[in-house]
């Protein structure tokens, strides 16, 4: 009895990480629409449970959470320049990140996972120079759903 109920934990834990995905965003120099310094795709909405690769794919990049940017019990992440980061999304919510190097150029991006709670912290988070104007893109997106 014991071996059958491990064996159907076992397999109800396979099957739950099986379900979860792993997003990709691309670190890069110039987007598809022209733009400098930027993460593609900007927002992506997910599940908690489910991950989120950054790829270096231009040289010069990092991605790091925002100070005051993630949802409250959520773990902060600082990415290496030049190197790839997966982050587990655990916390509902909206987190906000950063190449730390190309912040004051508006490189930042945004996670949603569920239900954006914490959109309102979100937003009084302190965006630098051409941060701010993305970061206001960004919250009209998540607003209207996209």
């Amino acid at each position: 009895m014991k071996t059958l109920i491990l064996a159907a934990f076992v397999s109800s834990m396979l099957a739950g990480s099986a379900l979860a995905a792993d997003y990709r965003v691309e670190m890069k120099n110039k987007g598809s629409n022209g733009s400098a310094m930027v993460f593609e795709p900007r927002l992506v909405r997910v599940e908690v449970g489910d991950t989120v690769t950054f790829i270096a794919t231009d040289k010069g990049h990092n991605s790091a959470s925002m100070k005051n940017g993630v949802p409250d019990g959520a773990s902060p992440w600082k990415g290496k320049v030049n190197e790839e980061i997966t982050v587990t999304i655990e916390t509902p919510g909206v987190y906000m990140y950063q190449c730390t190097p190309h912040v004051g150029m508006g490189m930042i991006g945004a996670i949603v996972a569920g239900e954006p709670s914490n959109l309102e912290s979100a937003k009084a988070v302190k965006y630098p120079g051409k941060a701010k104007k993305v970061a206001e893109e960004i919250f009209s997106e998540i607003e209207a759903g996209n």
